[in-house]
Parts: structure tokens; C-alpha cells; sequence
């Protein structure tokens, strides 16, 4: 408890002095004053309407990347200006190139790929917190994202309009941004930060109109002012997203069936900022396919978030990391008991969400809200009893209601304090959690340095036993210039538990780390870009005091003058350090040797029809020649601005990995034993237009591990032969995925995709070391086919009312 009280005072008096109230000095920004639509425009991509003729330009751009300061040459200045009205603001750019240079490649939404591209970055609240940013490329595809000094999110997909036309003088943007897409207060007088953004891709080139110095690490604060937009009166933002699926499913063992889904997504403006999405009988069934490996760890396998509910516009749930949303409609919490002659015959591989709910917005004065629900239903496991036959089912995840509330106060735009509490409540007598955090994030008015640190707090119980725990961490880094650094310390108790919302592997200890970096600002004769980075960490068990890491990086990335990149590192661990989690028993470890790991990374220039991307990396460890070792080769071929096809295959080797396999009465058995893993992958994607796409995606993943021979674990964590132990526990793990999708984006928001998918998973301990023969003996005997469509429809509550007067 000492160290929390440490960090907590640590944290009230650095923001003390790092967020006193400063007047934000906006002298030196640009200004664009927009001007009232008086008549209506057509956003076609040709802007020659007279209200543009009389409209504010925006010029003067400046170069972001990678002559960063310079002014943009003239042959490829740009130019932009912005009207509005009661619906949402309208932006024409004019920029000019040679016509017969500009690159267009086709892509889906969100794939920037091989083109010319402008876009706009807006921040309604002008707090230097949070862009709406919305790009279109030459080739007429919309990119958008909401983004934050932590990121880009590009799950996100506001509902706007776009156009593109190639000139002589080389091409043209218009656009529409209903006000519904975005979050700005109640002022009668808005002032917005803006700026504009356009690369010119072939050469990578990319401008601004406000300039962003790449010394400072924030890019967001450096926007310029939008103004004069005022008294508008925003629409009712109420938009309904009805769908209805149809699945047919088939396999050998339960033949073919079909199923039919509908349901509603609703997204209503409770006011300019807050916004309330709900999902009402939720259909996940065309999400990506994870992928899965063979996984001989500890730990489970991590996966991303496939689910659009879950993805689109959750930075502020993210905070704190405290939210790993495959936790709702998972996998069951608890396993059945079962008895002497039983066995489980059916049990659930997920949780079915029954609704879900988010609001999140914030205030005027920078106070970020947001509050998400989800419910999940009740599933049970069926035991069956051997010798009697007879069957019973036991609950093995009751119904389960999921929340996080975020408080978020930003200030001087460019810091904030947050508050976070997660729980999860389940109906019974089962595990509940409630998880709290306290987290800040300060930087000096320049932005040339950060301090940054949490508290956070857990509470479990689990079947009437409490369980509390913490962490605390605490950073400190210069965040502007060529040298930057940061060090950072961190304790997490033994007890301390988010994994029924969010998801940690280890606790019970403490760590130091400091990173040091060196990187050019601007080309020089050899490079576009250059960084040198060094990093030393040191984690030690809380008990015991024993090291669990030990290690020292050091990294050189670097991008030549024609865009090819090429990177190199390595690693080293120069002591002994010790595992508490690979023996699975508490209060046992197993030591880890010396080792070092090397690295080298080549990516062509994309720009080029054929690239290719390739990564080596070499393990040498102080045991028993224990070596890992492991190449990437993907090349990727763009056949035209529509078709292009990306093959990638990953080999790695581990020879004398020690691992765990079994217990043995008392004793704890480990094996020395070799490991292959061969992935391969194929994705391809035919534009047809800008808003109608087929997409290929196929997997195959086989891995399997030898045991050579079998030790057993001693009580200081090392070996001794094990001649006695004879049980088969080889592995041999294959899964194959292939996605046949055609999306067809007919209207703003709404979609009708067509989606054909087999999958077939399979393990045993036999081995069988030819990779083909073990491919058919998996699509033989587990292949599962989906032939699924989709159909969504996006309904504007303003544009359905005047359906209904017609």
C-alpha cells in the first residue's frame, strides 16, 4: 500500500505542475474563415459552382515528410476552401500536379493503397485532444478515423460524401461532412482546429497547410483555426441500421442447415457531443477469421477485435488498457464438475451477446464520458454418465452483464487525467470483478516532455473468496527533438486481476525500464529517414526478488532515398533469469539461459508494382544448443489500380526448446523438444470501383513438436532426465481458413456483402512431418463450408421524414 500512497502523491503534485491553466497561444496558427451556403451545391468532384468562386482559400502549404519546414513546391500547391450550412460543412480542394504522374489505385474503404490522397483533420472542441479525420484518394476510395496522440482508428466509419475529377492541371476533391460525423459544442460562434493534408504518393511527399514540426511529438495541437461557422442548428442526428443475414452451413457430420438473422444497429445524438450506439440482436457471423496457432504456453492466445461494435470509436474505452472485449461472448468462465463415469459431451466454444450499449461524448469544458453495457446469456455444458447413459447439464456461465464508465478531463490541450471502472457482474453464485484506475497524462506547454503514470485497483470474488490487488506505474520521457528518452518504473501484487473484462499473463512483480533513442529530422544524402534505439529493462519477481528479465535492445531503422526501408536489431539477456508461470504450480519456476536474439527486416517501396517485404531472425541460447530461428518472405504483386495479390510464408525452427508437458503424481515434467511451424497465406483484392470490392484471404498454419526426451523439473528451477515418463505428448496442430467476400457499398453506410468461407481445424499426437499429406488428411475429414449474405441499410431519421410528407 506504501507504493501506492508514493504514486499518488506523485500524481496530484505533477499535475499540479504540469496542468496549470495556460492560455493556449494560437498567434503563430493559420486561420480559414468559412463561408455561408447560400444556394445548393452538388458534390461531384467538379468544383465550379459560384459559390466557390467567392469562398476563403486556404494556400501556402507546408511539407510534413520529408523536407519537414519547406514550403510545397509550387507545381504542387494546393489550395482549399470550405462552406456550410444547417446539414454539415463542404470542403473543395484544388490540387494541382501533372495529370499523367498522379497514382490511382483502386482499394476499399480504409485502404490507402498505391494513390494520391487529401484529407481533413477536424477538431470541433479546438482542444488539441481528438481529430475527425476524413481522406479521400485520386481513385475516389474514403478513408476515415477518429485520432489521438495514442493512435489511429481506423475502425471507425463516419457517414459523409465525396467526389474526385482529374483536371489538366491535376485533380479535384469535393466533399460533404453532415455535422452528424462529427463532435463540436453548443457555441453560437464555433472555432474549430483544422488543417489539410495531402501526399503526393509516388514521391511520398506529404503537406500540410498548418505546418507540423516533427520536433514536437504531438501532431494534433499544431492545427490551424477554422472559423466562422455560426448559428447553425444541427439536424436531429438519429440513424437506424437495420441488416438480415442468411447463412448456409454444411459439413459431413451434421450435413447441411440454414439460418436466418435480423436485427437493428441504432445510433442516436443525445446532443452535439454525446452519442448513444446500441446493437439489438447482434450477427457477427462475416467477422475475420482469427488466427489461430498452436499454443504450448502458459497463457492464452490474445486476439484482435473483429466485431464492428466493438471497434468503431472506442479510444476513450481503451484507456488504461482495461478492456479486452473478446472477453463478452467468450468463452465460458467456469468448467463443469464432473464425476467418476462422466464425460463432457457438448460444451459452449462462446457466450451468445444478447444486446449491447455505448454512450460517449464530451463536454464543453473537455470532460470525456463514456459508459458501455453489454449482456450475455446463459450457457450450459451437457455431461453424460458412461455406464448409465443418462444426461445433465450444469451451468457453466450464467447470465453476465459487462460495463466500463470513463471519466476523461483534458486540459491545455494536450493532457489528461482519467478515471476508469470496469465490472462484471454475474447472475449467482459466480465470480464478480470490479476493477478501478486512476490515470494521467502530462505535457509541458512546448510538448518537448511527458509525464505519465496510473494507480489501478482490483476486486474479484470468486465463489466467496475476495481477492484485491494493484499496480502503479510512473514515466517520465522527453518527447521532442533528435534524442528523446523515457524511463519508467511499475509494481503489479500477486493478486491483482482484470481478465474477466480485460487481459493480463503476469503479475507479482516489478520492473525498471529506459529507452533512448537518436533520429534525423529532416533527409540527408543517404536517407528519407533514419533512428537509432536503445532499451534496458529489468523485471524482478516480488518475493523472491528473482529476476524474471533481464535484457538489453538496440535498433536501427532506416528508409534510403528511393522508399526502400531495411531494419536490423538485437537483443541480449547476459543473465539467468527465471519463469514462475511455464511449471503452471505456485511457488514453482524454471530458469531461462542466457540468450540472444537478432533481427533483420527489408521492405520495398510499395509505390513499385512488385515489393517485397522479408524478415530473418536468429536465436542462440546458453543450453544445450537450443537455437530458434525463423524467416518471412512476402512478396506482393500490383497487376493494376485494381487487382493486386500478396503471398506470404513464415518458417520458424526451434531445436531443444524446454517446455512443459504434463504432471506425474508430484513431479512437474518438461521435454526437450524440437518445434517447426510453416504459414502460409494468400490475400488478393479486385476493385471493381471504389465501392465494390472482392477480397481473398487463405491460411493454412501447421505446427507440430517433437519431444526427444522428457525431464523432470527440479525445486531450484533446473533439470534432471526423466527415463521413466513415457506418454505420448507430441502435438501436431493444423488449421486452414480461405474467405471468398464480395462487398458492395451501394449508399452511404449501407452494404450488401456476399461471403463464402470453409475452415477446418484438426489436432492429434501422431506425427506426421510432410505438409501436404497433413493439409488433405485436415480438408478430408473437418471441412466446414458458410455460404452467407448480408444485406445493411443505413436510414437518416431526417431524410426518412421527408419519405414519409412525399
Amino acid at each position: 500500500m506504501k507504493n501506492v500512497i508514493f504514486f499518488v502523491f506523485i500524481a496530484i503534485n505533477a499535475t499540479f505542475i504540469f496542468g496549470q491553466e495556460v492560455t493556449p497561444d494560437i498567434q503563430n496558427k493559420k486561420r480559414l474563415k468559412a463561408s455561408l451556403l447560400k444556394s445548393p451545391i452538388v458534390v461531384d468532384g467538379k468544383p465550379d459552382e459560384n459559390e466557390w468562386k467567392n469562398a476563403e482559400a486556404a494556400t501556402g502549404f507546408i511539407t510534413f515528410q520529408p523536407d519537414n519546414g519547406n514550403p510545397a513546391p509550387y507545381e504542387k500547391r494546393t489550395e482549399v476552401k470550405v462552406l456550410y450550412d444547417d446539414d454539415g460543412i463542404y470542403i473543395a480542394a484544388f490540387l494541382y500536379d501533372d495529370p499523367s504522374k498522379i497514382v490511382k489505385e483502386i482499394t476499399e474503404r480504409d485502404k490507402f493503397g498505391t494513390s494520391d490522397f487529401f484529407g481533413i483533420f477536424i477538431n470541433g472542441y479546438n482542444d488539441g485532444q481528438q481529430d475527425f479525420r476524413f481522406f479521400v484518394s485520386t481513385a475516389g476510395t474514403q478513408m476515415d478515423c477518429i485520432a489521438t496522440e495514442s493512435g489511429e482508428d481506423y475502425s471507425w466509419d463516419g457517414i459523409w460524401h465525396s467526389n474526385v475529377a482529374l483536371t489538366d492541371y491535376g485533380w479535384t476533391v469535393e466533399m460533404k461532412i453532415p455535422y452528424a460525423a462529427l463532435r463540436f459544442s453548443e457555441q453560437k460562434e464555433q472555432i474549430w482546429g483544422v488543417n489539410f493534408f495531402r501526399e503526393i504518393r509516388r514521391d511520398r511527399q506529404k503537406f500540410t497547410w498548418n505546418r507540423i514540426d516533427n520536433k514536437i511529438g504531438n501532431t494534433i495541437t499544431q492545427a490551424g483555426i477554422l472559423e466562422g461557422i455560426r448559428d447553425i442548428k444541427p439536424p436531429t442526428r438519429l440513424f437506424l441500421i437495420p441488416y438480415s443475414s442468411y447463412y448456409v452451413n454444411n459439413n459431413k457430420a451434421s450435413g447441411t442447415n440454414t439460418e436466418f438473422k435480423a436485427g437493428m444497429d441504432i445510433k442516436y445524438g443525445i446532443n452535439d457531443s454525446f452519442t448513444l450506439d446500441a446493437i439489438l440482436v447482434p450477427d457477427f457471423g462475416q467477422t475475420a477469421f482469427d488466427n489461430v496457432v498452436l499454443n504450448l504456453g502458459p497463457f492464452e492466445q490474445q486476439f484482435n477485435e473483429n466485431r464492428p461494435f466493438f471497434t468503431e470509436g472506442t479510444d476513450m474505452f481503451n484507456k488504461g488498457s482495461l478492456l479486452y472485449s473478446r472477453r463478452i461472448g467468450g468463452s465460458p468462465s467456469t468448467s463443469p464438475d464432473v464425476g467418476e463415469n462422466e464425460e463432457i459431451q457438448q460444451y459452449p466454444s462462446r457466450i451468445n451477446l444478447i444486446n449491447a450499449v455505448k454512450i460517449s461524448g464530451r463536454t464543453s469544458k473537455g470532460l470525456g464520458i463514456g459508459v458501455m453495457n453489454a449482456v450475455t446469456e446463459k450457457a450450459e455444458a451437457t455431461i453424460r454418465n458412461s455406464e448409465t447413459g443418462a444426461i445433465r447439464s450444469e451451468v457453466v456461465e450464467p447470465l453476465a452483464n459487462y460495463n466500463i464508465l470513463v471519466l476523461d478531463q483534458r486540459f491545455r490541450k494536450n493532457s489528461s487525467v482519467s478515471v476508469v471502472n470496469t465490472s462484471v457482474i454475474r447472475e449467482g453464485a459466480f465470480r464478480d470483478a470490479n476493477v478501478s484506475a486512476l490515470l494521467f497524462d502530462l505535457n509541458t506547454k512546448a510538448n518537448t516532455y511527458n509525464l505519465s503514470g496510473n494507480v489501478k485497483f482490483s476486486h474479484v470474488t470468486d465463489f466467496g473468496e475476495i481477492k484485491n490487488g494493484y499496480t502503479a506505474y510512473l514515466n517520465f520521457g522527453k518527447t521532442s527533438g533528435n534524442y528523446r528518452f523515457s524511463t519508467n518504473a511499475s509494481y503489479i501484487s500477486d493478486k491483482y486481476d482484470i481478465n474477466d473484462l480485460g487481459i493480463i499473463f503476469m503479475t507479482n512483480y516489478h520492473n525498471f525500464t529506459f529507452n533512448g533513442s537518436y533520429r534525423i529530422l529532416n533527409p540527408n544524402k543517404t536517407f528519407n529517414t533514419f533512428k537509432i534505439s536503445t532499451i534496458t529493462y529489468t523485471e524482478l519477481e516480488n518475493v523472491t526478488g528473482k529476476p524474471q528479465e533481464a535484457s538489453l535492445e538496440f535498433n536501427l531503422e532506416t528508409t534510403d532515398k528511393k522508399n526502400h526501408y531495411f531494419g536490423a536489431g538485437f537483443l541480449v539477456s547476459p543473465f539467468e533469469t527465471f519463469d514462475f508461470y511455464q511449471p503452471r504450480k505456485d511457488g514453482r519456476f524454471v530458469y531461462n539461459p542466457k540468450y540472444m536474439f537478432n533481427w533483420i527486416d527489408i521492405s520495398t517501396n510499395y509505390n513499385y508494382p512488385f515489393a517485397l517485404d522479408a524478415n530473418l531472425f536468429v536465436d542462440f541460447y546458453d543450453q544445450d544448443k537450443r537455437r530458434n530461428f525463423g524467416i518471412r518472405i512476402s512478396p506482393r504483386y500490383r497487376f493494376s489500380d485494381q487487382f493486386t495479390l500478396i503471398y506470404a510464408i513464415d518458417w520458424n525452427r526451434q531445436n531443444n526448446e524446454k517446455g512443459w508437458v504434463d504432471f506425474d503424481a508430484d513431479q512437474i515434467i518438461f521435454a526437450n523438444r524440437n518445434r517447426n511451424t510453416i504459414e502460409n497465406t494468400v490475400t488478393g483484392k479486385f476493385s471493381i470501383n471504389s465501392r465494390m470490392t472482392i477480397n481473398l484471404k487463405a491460411r493454412y498454419y501447421w505446427s507440430y513438436a517433437e519431444n526427444l526426451t522428457f525431464l523432470t523439473l527440479t525445486d531450484d528451477g533446473y533439470f534432471l532426465p526423466n527415463t521413466v515418463y513415457n506418454e505420448n505428448q507430441n502435438s501436431n496442430f493444423k488449421i486452414w481458413n480461405f474467405d471468398l467476400s464480395y462487398s458492395w457499398w451501394f449508399a452511404p453506410g449501407s452494404q450488401l456483402s456476399i461471403l463464402y468461407r470453409n475452415n477446418a481445424i484438426h489436432t492429434e499426437r501422431r506425427l506426421n512431418k510432410n505438409i501436404i499429406d497433413n493439409l488433405e488428411h485436415t480438408l478430408s475429414n473437418n471441412l466446414n463450408n458458410t455460404l452467407s449474405i448480408s444485406f445493411r441499410y443505413y436510414i437518416d431519421y431526417n431524410n426518412a421524414k421527408k419519405w414519409f410528407k412525399t
